[in-house]
C-alpha cells in the first residue's frame, strides 16, 4: 500500500516536468502538435453503464477484446490521441513505473489509440517498450473511440482513462485535457476502491 501511494506521489512529481523517462531519448522524432482544444466531444458512457465491449488487433499479432477479463481482471483503459506526440510519448512510459499499482488492483491496463499497428510498433519500440498490451482502433477508424463517446472531430480519441470492473462495469470514466497527463494519484484512488 505505501508502495503504491509512493510512485503515485512520484509520478504526480514527475507531471511537473515537460520531458518524462524514454522519451527525452527520443525528442527529436516528437511532432509538437502546438496547444490543442482540450476536449472535443461528449463522453457516452457513465459510472454503471455497462463497457461496450470491443476486439481491437495488439502488437502481439493478436485481437484483444474487453470481454476476454471479464470475471478475472478489472480493465485499465487508456485512450491516447496519437503516437508521436509529446504527452502521449510520456504517458504511456509513465505507467511502467507504476505497474505495481495495477498488479495490487488486479487489473490489466489496455492502451488504445487510433494509429495503426506499424506505428504503434516503432513508437512503442522507441519508448523502450512498455509493459501493458497496446490496441489499435485504426480500423474501422475510431469505431472504438466513438463507441465510448470520445472519437474527436479531427479523427484522434480524447486523452481518457476508465477502469471496468470484472463485471464489466464502468466504475471509473475521465476525459481529460488532451494537453495534460491523466493525474496517476487520481486513478490510484480509484483503482484501490476496486479491493
Amino acid at each position: 500500500m505505501k508502495k503504491k501511494w509512493l510512485l503515485a506521489i512520484c509520478f504526480i512529481c514527475l507531471n511537473i516536468s515537460p520531458v518524462f523517462g524514454e522519451s527525452y531519448a527520443f525528442k527529436e522524432y516528437i511532432f509538437d502538435t502546438g496547444k490543442l482544444k482540450p476536449v472535443d466531444s461528449i463522453l457516452k458512457v457513465k459510472i454503471g453503464d455497462k463497457a461496450p465491449d470491443f476486439s481491437l488487433p495488439s502488437l502481439s499479432g493478436d485481437k484483444i477484446s474487453l470481454s476476454s477479463f471479464k470475471g478475472k481482471k478489472n480493465v485499465v483503459l487508456s485512450f491516447v490521441p496519437a503516437a508521436w506526440t509529446p504527452v502521449c510519448s510520456d504517458q504511456w512510459p509513465g505507467y511502467n513505473i507504476a505497474q505495481e499499482l495495477f498488479k495490487e488492483s488486479d487489473s490489466i491496463l489496455l492502451g488504445i489509440t487510433v494509429d495503426n499497428i506499424p506505428t504503434l510498433y516503432a513508437w512503442t519500440k522507441q519508448m523502450g517498450g512498455v509493459w501493458f498490451p497496446v490496441l489499435s482502433d485504426f480500423w474501422p477508424h475510431g469505431n472504438v473511440s466513438e463507441k465510448y463517446g470520445i472519437l474527436r472531430s479531427t479523427g484522434e480519441s480524447e486523452r481518457a482513462l476508465l477502469i471496468v470492473d470484472k463485471n464489466g462495469i464502468i466504475r471509473y470514466a475521465k476525459v481529460v485535457d488532451i494537453n495534460k497527463r491523466p493525474d496517476l494519484g487520481d486513478l490510484a484512488k480509484e483503482l484501490e476502491k476496486l479491493n
